[in-house]
């Protein structure tokens, strides 16, 4: 026996909705993670992507501003969600490569006379222990 809202609609089929959205993001992070994406292409001549590197750099935005699951983004840029995770991972790499190590920042806090230095970080979901 069918389901009561199946039975009620058997011609509907599943339809994918889009909607935009607003990241509370500066266009300066965003060209950030645009010019190296970009710079990293060049330098390792890449092939021809589905999203050019500011595309790219809006994806991973997206995915480690909202936490949007990788199937979502996905399917907002209209893209496979292997190749979505591909592009955040590629890009969370590059961007880490530019970040300062912690006694690089320690040095730079003495330097400048700071007294105390505040390490903010992000926390993402994951379904692990």
């Amino acid at each position: 026996m069918a389901a009561p809202d199946q039975e009620n609609l058997p011609h509907q089929r599943l339809h994918t909705l889009f909607y935009r959205s607003c990241l509370s993001l500066s266009r300066r992070t965003l060209n950030l993670a645009a010019r190296t994406l970009r710079a990293h292409r060049k330098n390792t001549g890449s092939r021809w992507r589905r999203l050019d590197p500011a595309q790219q750099a809006l994806l991973v935005l997206v995915h480690l501003h909202k936490g949007e699951v990788f199937t979502q983004v996905a399917a907002g840029f209209e893209v496979g969600t292997t190749t979505a995770w591909r592009y955040v991972r590629e890009a969370t790499v590059l961007l880490a490569e530019q970040a300062p190590t912690h006694e690089q920042g320690l040095r730079r806090a003495r330097r400048m006379g700071w007294g105390y230095v505040i390490v903010d970080g992000t926390l993402i979901a994951c379904d692990r222990a």
